[in-house]
């Protein structure tokens, strides 16, 4: 009887845990949200030529749970130098972390860490080839026209 009660006992302390993680894991989220929106902000001010090249586009961040590091993914539309672009973004992570760690409030600011993400580049590619596709639509257009929808 004693180890089912301490069975029983030990769910709850399980469940309880579960609960926890699951609160922690919504703010983790919501903070990685809330750093992307400034970080979007900030990178339209940073004054270094070498990051402003194209087009920038915050499309993910994903924070430590001790929020010690962020790990900031970008994608740039009309980029000429990767290498360059990158220097410029370390040179400028000090700004942007001081920035960043007025515009939130948080215990700690986490050091960025800036990764490319190709994504949004190669999609536009993909798009560019299937327009260029010569492709007869006139077919398309008759098998519309019988009446059917």
């Amino acid at each position: 009887m004693i180890q089912v009660l301490c069975a029983a006992k030990h769910l709850k302390v399980y469940k309880l845990k579960i609960e926890v993680n699951t609160m922690a894991s919504n703010k983790l989220a919501r903070t990685n949200d809330d750093i992307q929106f400034v970080l979007s902000k900030l990178l339209r001010e940073v004054k270094d030529p070498r990051v402003q090249q194209g087009m920038i586009s915050v499309t993910r961040v994903e924070t430590t749970g001790d929020l010690r590091y962020s790990k900031v993914w970008l994608s740039v539309m009309g980029m000429q130098d990767e290498k360059e672009f990158k220097r410029g973004l370390k040179s400028a992570s000090g700004w942007l972390r001081k920035e960043l760690g007025s515009a939130m409030k948080l215990r700690y600011t986490p050091e960025l860490v800036f990764e490319i993400d190709h994504s949004i580049e190669y999609g536009a590619h993909i798009s560019a080839v299937i327009n260029s596709l010569d492709i007869d639509h006139s077919e398309d257009d008759a098998e519309n026209t019988d009446g059917r929808e």
